[in-house]
């Protein structure tokens, strides 16, 4: 009860932006010590901002911010689709697959295509990729819908993927710095993709040559946590020799 109370409390605020103790006791028929208690536990893992009296969705610190989404999908076209064209040989039919969001992780999506597959995301490109696919199972997450990321958050989200035991997870990533954390910018992002990591057996990570180092203040794991790392010809050769040292497998599409 508590995860569906703390999810709705988030859809909440994704609707309104803002509200009171006061409103969200009243909408979801919790006392306010109740709803006090709750944006406490969100606020920690950064999934909300508490205000004087009430709290505002950390979405909307940073949704009018963000690049659209199909302008990014346009930078580095090509070596994206060189990333996820080997980065779908790494699966076998029959495998349970994580796929996170992001534009590399899309264009992955459409090379599974045709695959007797099951693909477990929070993207809704990715949905939206496999949706007329009927080889592949698709188990779309809920939780919190994030427009302009076009992907689902929250506790929600992370309460299923717990429940889950995958073969694979494909994560993308803002950058990767030289001490070797794997980076990104949106605090609500960060612990469903922590959760993602834990369902999954083997752990990919897509990343093209601009995410070395790339930017991000907020660290997911350290590369090491990965398997492999599948990035593209023009990544430097420092970036490479860091990943050699962490014995992190690098694929060079």
């Amino acid at each position: 009860m508590k995860a569906i109370r703390q999810g709705q409390i988030q859809a909440m605020l994704a609707r309104h932006e803002i509200c009171t103790v006061a409103e969200l006791a009243r909408g979801l028929g919790a006392s306010p010590s109740t709803i006090r208690r709750d944006l406490a536990d969100l606020a920690v893992r950064g999934e909300v901002v508490r205000e004087r009296g009430g709290a505002r969705s950390a979405d909307s610190t940073d949704a009018d911010e963000a690049t659209p989404f199909v302008e990014v999908a346009e930078h580095n076209r090509l070596a994206k689709e060189a990333i996820a064209r080997r980065a779908v040989s790494m699966v076998a039919d029959g495998d349970v697959v994580i796929i996170d969001i992001g534009t590399t992780t899309r264009l992955l999506a459409r090379h599974l295509r045709g695959r007797a597959v099951t693909v477990v995301t929070t993207s809704l490109t990715v949905l939206d990729e496999l949706r007329p696919d009927p080889a592949t199972e698709v188990i779309l997450v809920g939780g919190v819908l994030r427009r302009a990321y076009h992907s689902l958050v929250g506790v929600i989200a992370e309460d299923v993927l717990s429940k889950l035991s995958a073969d694979l997870a494909f994560l993308g990533t803002s950058g990767v710095n030289a001490r070797g954390q794997v980076l990104d910018t949106s605090l609500v992002e960060v612990p469903v993709k922590r959760a993602m990591l834990r369902a999954a057996g083997r752990h990919v990570l897509l990343a093209d040559h601009d995410k070395f180092p790339g930017a991000g203040a907020l660290e997911v794991t350290g590369v090491e946590g990965f398997d492999a790392v599948v990035t593209d010809h023009r990544t430097g050769q420092e970036a490479l020799e860091m990943l050699a040292d962490r014995q992190v497998e690098v694929v060079v599409a």
